[in-house]
C-alpha cells in the first residue's frame, strides 16, 4: 500500500528514525524514485531504499533471469530461471514485501540513447546501474536541467571495481551536514576583549570548527550574550574566539553554549563535465591514486564496451591489453600499473556479492540524502576496488575462471574455482541474527559458504525473538515472523536464497555457560570477523591468527558514568534527569519488588521473621521489606494516592531540603558561589491537575504500583474525573525539613541500602509495623509475593516510556532544563542503538570480503579493517594492527596467537610435566597456574610434594574433559629479574588428544 492510503505504525521505523529524524522520514514518505537494472547491486539497493520508508520506487530493468543471477540476486529463484521470467517481474513482488508502507511498481520498456525521458519527470530521484555510460550520461543532462532538478546517481559494478556517481544539481541545500547531536558545553570563562574568547569548564573539548555557530545561554555577568548566535574561530580544542565583547559586562560565572545546526549549500556539476577532472572520495589512504586510477580504467572499460558491444572475456588476455591500451589513453599515468587493468579485465564479467553489498549500502544512503537533504551529499564520485580479494590470484591459470552454468558463475570468475570450493567447505560460525547477520547470512548463501555436506556448514545462534522494529532492517523478517525465534526464521529465509545451504540454527546465548560448546577463537586459533554500526557509522575488524593482534589487544574507553551526587540532587542536562528517572524506575518498579520476593522466600514466617528481631538478630533488607509490607496497597485508589505522595517527594519537597541545606547565597571556602554552572539550582513547584505532564506521571506511576501489587483497574479508573475525584482525598503531610547531609563529592559512590546498619529507631519502627500487619491477619502468602516488571521499552501500552518521559520532564522544568521529547528520552532510557538499513548492509558486505582473504589464507597486507560514517561521507580502510612478538629469552619469541601443547598419560606427574616443557621448549618453568589455582609456586608451604602427584589429580578434570590451559612462568635470563609469563601451555591428559 502506499505510504498515504494508511497510518504509518511508527514502531516500524523506531530505530531508523533516531537517525534521520522526524522531519526526514515525513520527506521519505512523500518522494517517489526511478531504480534501474535489477542486478545485483540493484537489488541492493532497492531492497535499502524499500526498508528506509520512501513514498513509491519503480524498479526497472529489461533482462531475463539467467542462472548466473542467482548468485547475485537474492531475490530470484531457481523457477523463475526455469520459466525465463523477466528479473524486474520476479523481484518486484519479493521487495514489494519488504515494506507495507511503499508501493512498489515495475517498468520493463526499453531505457535507450533515444528514449523519451519526460516520463523521469515525476520522481525526485534517478538511479541507473548497468547502464552504458552513454546513457547515463544523457539522463544525468535530463535530471540536472529540470526545475527543480531531478537527483541523480548513477552505479556501476564490474567485477572487482565498482563506482557510485552523484549529482544533486547546481544548488543542494542540506539541512545537517553531520547528523551529530549537540552537546551542552559548560563555560569556564569569557574575556573582555576583541574578540573575546570562550573557555570550556574542566577541558572539555568543545568539537567546533572554525566557521560553525554557537548559541550561549544562562550566562551570569556578561548576560548579553544569552541567546545570541556567535560564529566561533578555533583556537584550542578547549577555547575558541567569538565577537567583540569589550564592550559588554565582565563574565561572572555559570552559562553554557549550543553549535547551532545551520544549513549548507552543495554544488554539483554533470557527469559530463565530471569526467575530465572527477572530485573523488579517497577511502584508502595507503594508496591514495586508486581512485583516479579507477576512474581511469573503468572509462576504458565503457569505451571498450562501445566498441566492442560486449565486456573484456575472462582470461582472455588480447582483451586485457586492449583495455590496457585505452586506460593509457585516458591516463598515460597508468602504464605502471597494469595490475590493476588486467585484473579488472579479467573479472569485469563477474561478480562480487559482498562489494555490490558495500557499496550498494553507501549508493542508498545517498538516495535518501538526495530524497531528504539530511547528511552532507557524496561530491562527486566514490570508486572501491578489490583488488587485495584478486591479486594473489592472477598465477592461478585462466580455466579456473571459466563459466561452468551453475549460480556460481559470477563470482567464478573473480576468484576461480578452487576457491568457490574452499567457500563450499568453510564452517562458520555467527553469532546474533539481528540486521548484521541477517546481511551475513545473505552474503553466505551468495558466496555458497558452507554448503558441502561432509564438510561445511554455517552454525548461528541468537536467543532473541523477533519484534515489529526489527522488520525495518533485518530484512529476512516479515510480519508474520513476529515473535519467533530469529535463528531458525533466518536459517529457513537464507535456504530460500540459496537451499543447498547447510545452517544449524541454535537459540543459546553466547556467555561462560556456552563456551565448552562454542569457539573462543584466541585459544583455539581461529580468525574472528567482528562488525557493528551504530547510526550511519560503521566498523569492521578482522582478526587473523598469528597475523593481527587480538580484539582484547586494545581496549575501548570505558563507558562514562554520572556521578551518584549529580544524578540524585545536581543534574545539569537533560541525559542526568533521564538517567535519574530510568532509575527510579528500577528502584521502585523492578529492585525492591525482586527484594521483597526474595526476603520472604528466604523467610517465609512473619512470625519467624519477628521473633528473630525481637530478639535483636539483623535480618538483611527487613526495614525495607517491612515497610513494603506496610504500606502495600490493595485497591486502585491506593496506589493514585502513592503516585501523588511520590510527585509531591519528588518534585517539591526534595527541592525544599537542597535550598533548606544549601540557600541560593552559599559559598564555597574560596569564597565562590555554590550554586553556579554547572550546578542548577532547583525551583519547587506544587501538583497542577491540569497539567498534562503532572496528570500523566500520576497516572502511570499508578499504573506501575498496580502492576506489581497485581491490583486490576479499568480505562475508566483512568480518566480525569476518576483521578481527579480520589486526589481530592489524598492528605498532603506537612513539609519539614531535615538536617540530613546531602552528597556532594563526586567521587562517592551510590550506598547499598540493603547493607546499611539499622538505627535502633529504624529496627522498633519495624518491629511495630509487623506486629502490626501481624495482628491484622495482612501477612497472607498472597501479600507476601509481588509482581517484578522488566522495563520494556517496545510497548508503548504499558506505562513504562511514559513514567520515564514525564519524571524525566517533570524533574528537568524543576531544574530549568531544557525536557527532551519522548522520543529522545525513549533511546536513552532504553539505551537504543540508531540503526538503519544501509549501513548494516555496507558492513555485512566489507565483512563478508575480508571472508574470502581468510579462507585464501592471504597475507597479513591483504587484510582491510574499515570505519565508515555513511552521513559525512568518509570510509577509511587500514591495515590491522599486527601481532606483537614477545621475547622470552635467547631468540624464544612467543605472541597471543601461540599456545604450546604437552601430551600426558594417566600417570604424567607435574614434575613429568615441568621436564616436558623443559625438553620441548627450552625453558625453565618456575610456577604452574590453573586457572585461578596455583599448582605449584616454590615458595608456597608444601609446594614441593606435589611434583610427584599426577596432573590427573591436581586438576582432578571432568570426564569428558581432554585438555586443560595453563599459566606457566619462566625463569629470567639475569638473576633478580622477575619471572616472565609466556604462551598458555594446553596440556592434553592422554597422548590421543588432538588440538580442536
Amino acid at each position: 500500500m502506499a505510504a498515504d492510503s494508511m497510518e504509518i505504525d511508527d514502531s516500524l521505523y523506531s530505530r531508523q528514525r533516531y537517525v534521520l529524524g522526524d522531519s526526514a522520514m515525513h520527506q521519505m514518505a512523500q518522494s517517489s524514485v526511478f531504480l534501474s537494472g535489477m542486478g545485483g547491486l540493484g537489488i541492493e539497493m532497492a531492497k535499502n531504499i524499500v526498508l528506509a520508508g520512501v513514498k513509491a520506487v519503480t524498479l526497472h530493468d529489461t533482462k531475463q533471469c539467467e542462472t548466473w543471477d542467482l548468485g547475485s540476486n537474492f531475490f530470484i529463484r531457481q523457477e523463475d530461471v526455469l520459466s525465463q521470467r523477466r528479473r524486474v517481474e520476479a523481484v518486484c513482488p519479493r521487495v514489494a514485501e519488504l515494506n507495507p508502507y511503499v508501493h512498489v511498481d515495475m517498468s520493463s520498456s526499453a531505457l535507450a540513447d533515444n528514449t523519451d525521458l519526460s516520463f523521469l519527470g515525476k520522481y525526485q530521484c534517478v538511479i541507473l546501474t548497468e547502464a552504458r555510460l552513454s546513457l547515463q550520461k544523457r539522463v544525468n543532462e535530463f535530471c540536472h536541467s529540470q526545475r527543480p532538478p531531478i537527483r541523480f546517481i548513477g552505479c556501476d559494478a564490474y567485477g572487482i571495481c565498482v563506482r557510485v556517481f552523484c549529482d544533486f544539481g547546481e544548488e543542494f541545500e542540506v539541512s545537517d551536514p553531520t547528523g551529530e547531536e549537540p552537546k551542552e558545553i559548560f563555560i569556564q570563562s569569557i574575556t573582555q576583549d576583541n574578540p573575546g574568547v570562550v573557555t570550556c569548564m574542566d577541558n572539555q573539548p568543545h568539537g567546533l570548527q572554525t566557521g560553525q555557530s554557537v548559541v550561549f545561554r544562562e550566562v551570569n555577568g556578561m548576560v548579553e550574550v544569552n541567546g545570541t548566535t556567535q560564529p566561533v574561530s578555533v583556537l584550542s580544542p578547549y577555547s575558541f574566539a567569538i565577537g567583540d565583547t569589550s564592550q559588554l559586562q565582565p563574565y561572572a560565572h555559570g552559562g553554557f553554549f549550543v553549535m547551532v545546526k545551520t544549513p549548507k549549500t552543495y554544488r554539483f556539476e554533470t557527469m559530463e563535465r565530471q569526467l575530465c577532472d572527477p572530485q573523488v572520495l579517497t577511502p584508502d589512504f595507503s594508496k591514495p591514486e586508486a581512485p583516479l586510477q579507477i576512474h581511469a580504467a573503468m572509462l576504458a572499460l565503457d569505451t571498450f564496451q562501445e566498441q566492442h558491444s560486449r565486456l573484456p572475456n575472462t582470461g582472455c588476455l588480447q582483451d586485457a591489453e586492449v583495455l590496457l591500451k585505452l586506460t593509457e589513453e585516458v591516463n598515460a599515468t597508468l602504464r605502471n600499473k597494469v595490475s590493476l587493468v588486467r585484473c579488472l579485465s579479467r573479472t569485469a564479467r563477474g561478480t562480487l556479492p559482498p562489494l555490490a553489498a558495500a557499496v550498494g549500502g553507501l549508493a542508498s544512503q545517498e538516495v535518501l540524502k538526495a530524497i531528504t537533504g539530511k547528511f552532507a551529499p557524496l561530491q562527486q564520485w566514490f570508486y572501491l576496488d578489490a583488488i587485495e580479494v584478486v591479486k594473489p590470484l592472477q598465477s592461478v591459470s585462466a580455466e579456473e575462471f571459466f563459466p561452468r552454468g551453475d549460480r556460481y558463475d559470477g563470482l567464478r570468475a573473480c576468484i576461480g574455482e578452487s576457491m568457490c570450493v574452499e567457500l563450499h567447505k568453510l564452517r562458520v560460525f555467527m553469532v546474533g541474527c539481528g540486521a548484521i547477520g541477517c546481511e551475513m547470512l545473505k552474503n553466505f548463501a551468495l558466496l555458497g559458504v558452507g554448503l558441502a555436506k561432509s564438510s561445511g556448514e554455517i552454525c548461528i545462534t541468537d536467543p532473541d525473538l523477533i519484534e515489529k522494529s526489527n522488520l525495518n532492517r533485518q530484512f529476512l523478517f516479515r510480519p508474520h515472523h513476529i515473535q519467533k525465534p530469529k535463528s531458525t526464521t533466518a536459517a529457513e529465509a537464507t535456504h530460500d536464497i540459496n537451499p543447498d545451504l547447510q545452517v544449524d540454527a541454535h537459540l543459546n546465548k553466547v556467555c561462560p555457560a556456552t563456551e565448552n560448546r562454542l569457539v573462543r577463537c584466541l585459544s583455539n586459533q581461529r580468525p574472528l570477523l567482528d562488525s557493528g554500526t551504530m547510526g550511519t557509522k560503521g566498523h569492521t575488524e578482522i582478526i587473523v591468527p598469528n597475523l593481527t593482534e587480538s580484539y582484547n589487544s586494545h581496549r575501548d574507553p570505558p563507558e562514562e558514568e554520572i556521578p551518584f551526587c549529580t544524578l540524585k540532587s545536581f543534574p545539569s542536562v537533560i541525559e542526568h534527569t533521564i538517567q535519574w528517572a530510568r532509575d527510579k524506575f528500577e528502584n521502585l518498579f523492578v529492585h525492591k519488588p525482586s527484594m521483597y520476593n526474595s526476603f520472604w522466600q528466604t523467610h517465609s514466617s512473619a512470625d519467624v521473621v519477628l521473633q528473630r528481631m525481637q530478639a535483636g538478630e539483623s535480618l538483611e533488607g527487613a526495614f525495607q521489606v517491612i515497610k513494603l509490607l506496610s504500606k502495600r496497597p490493595s485497591q486502585w485508589e491506593h496506589c493514585i494516592t502513592i503516585a501523588r505522595l511520590k510527585f509531591e517527594k519528588y518534585f517539591k519537597r526534595k527541592a525544599l531540603q537542597l535550598l533548606h541545606s544549601f540557600p541560593l547565597d552559599t559559598r564555597l571556602k574560596d569564597g565562590s558561589l555554590f550554586w553556579q554552572s554547572p550546578k542548577r539550582p532547583p525551583a519547587p513547584f506544587d501538583f497542577d491537575l491540569n497539567d498534562s505532564l503532572h496528570f500523566t506521571f500520576i497516572v502511570s506511576t499508578a499504573r506501575l504500583f498496580a502492576g506489581i501489587y497485581n491490583i486490576s483497574y479499568s480505562e475508566k479508573d483512568l480518566s480525569e474525573e476518576a483521578v481527579t475525584r480520589v486526589l481530592s482525598d489524598v492528605k498532603i503531610p506537612e513539609y519539614r525539613p531535615s538536617e540530613k547531609c546531602i552528597e556532594t563529592n563526586e567521587a562517592a559512590k551510590k550506598p547499598d541500602s540493603m547493607k546499611m546498619p539499622l538505627s535502633s529507631e529504624e529496627e522498633r519502627e519495624a518491629i511495630t509495623q509487623l506486629e502490626q500487619a501481624i495482628a491484622t491477619d495482612s501477612v497472607t502468602a498472597e501479600r507476601l509475593q509481588v509482581s517484578p516488571l522488566q522495563f520494556e521499552k517496545d510497548d508503548d501500552s504499558n506505562g513504562h516510556v511514559d513514567f520515564v518521559t514525564s519524571a524525566s520532564a517533570l524533574r528537568a522544568r524543576m531544574y530549568a532544563i531544557e525536557p527532551a521529547d519522548r522520543l529522545k528520552t525513549k533511546r536513552i532510557a532504553g539505551k537504543i542503538i540508531p540503526a538503519i538499513a544501509t549501513a548494516t548492509a555496507a558492513v555485512a558486505g566489507l565483512v563478508a570480503l575480508e571472508l574470502i582473504k581468510v579462507v585464501g589464507g592471504y597475507e597479513f597486507e591483504s587484510f582491510k579493517n574499515c570505519f565508515f560514517n555513511l552521513a559525512i561521507p568518509v570510509v577509511v580502510l587500514t591495515e590491522p594492527a599486527p601481532v606483537k612478538q614477545s621475547l622470552i629469552r635467547d631468540n624464544i619469541y612467543f605472541s597471543i596467537w601461540d599456545c604450546w601443547t604437552i601430551f600426558g598419560h594417566e600417570d604424567f606427574t607435574l614434575s613429568d610435566f615441568m621436564n616436558a616443557v623443559r625438553e620441548k621448549y627450552g625453558i625453565e618453568p618456575t610456577m604452574v597456574v590453573h586457572g585461578v589455582k596455583m599448582l605449584y609456586v616454590p615458595v608456597m608451604p608444601g609446594h614441593s610434594k606435589r611434583l610427584k602427584l599426577t596432573m590427573q589429580k591436581l586438576i582432578k578434570p571432568s570426564v569428558d574433559r581432554r585438555y586443560v590451559d595453563l599459566t606457566v612462568s619462566f625463569a629470567p635470563e639475569a638473576d633478580g629479574d622477575d619471572d616472565l609469563p609466556g604462551p598458555p601451555v594446553r596440556y592434553f591428559f592422554s597422548r590421543n588428544g588432538e588440538t580442536p
